[in-house]
């Protein structure tokens, strides 16, 4: 359980790491800026928009860090703090997947690839919590 809860949290923060190189350093990309559903280099060129997809790369930044802290502390042993930590992470990128759905129905598709290692990455935490024995 230990190796699976460590891969799923490392996939989801290496998810993380690239939306956050998208929305803070190659946001200004037409490939980029269309994938967050905008429709003229002009949008993206909007300064609170960029602003605000910089500040959002980083919140993503941060979580990635938390999931990879929290998968390497409970992978090597300090459980009880990797569990903590990793738990938290991982289930805010599910709870922002969950928030992004509510922003239109063209973000279910992002939602799902936003949530999907988070969301498998808490039922392995969850499932080693119930289950010592398989820790």
């Amino acid at each position: 359980m230990v190796i699976l809860v460590t891969i799923a949290a490392t996939l989801s923060a290496v998810l993380h790491i690239v939306i956050f190189y998208w929305e803070s350093y190659a946001f200004s990309r037409p490939t980029v800026w269309r994938r967050f559903g905008l429709s003229s280099q002009e949008e993206a060129d909007q300064p609170a928009v960029k602003a605000l997809m910089y500040n959002q790369g980083y919140y993503n930044l941060f979580l990635a860090v938390g999931a990879l802290l929290g998968g390497i502390l409970y992978g090597v042993g300090v459980q009880q703090a990797g569990f903590a930590i990793g738990l938290f992470s991982v289930a805010s990128m599910l709870a922002a997947a969950i928030v992004l759905t509510t922003t239109g129905p063209g973000r279910i598709k992002p939602a799902i690839v936003q949530g999907t290692l988070p969301l498998i990455t808490v039922i392995l935490y969850i499932v080693g919590w119930l289950n010592p024995g398989l820790v």
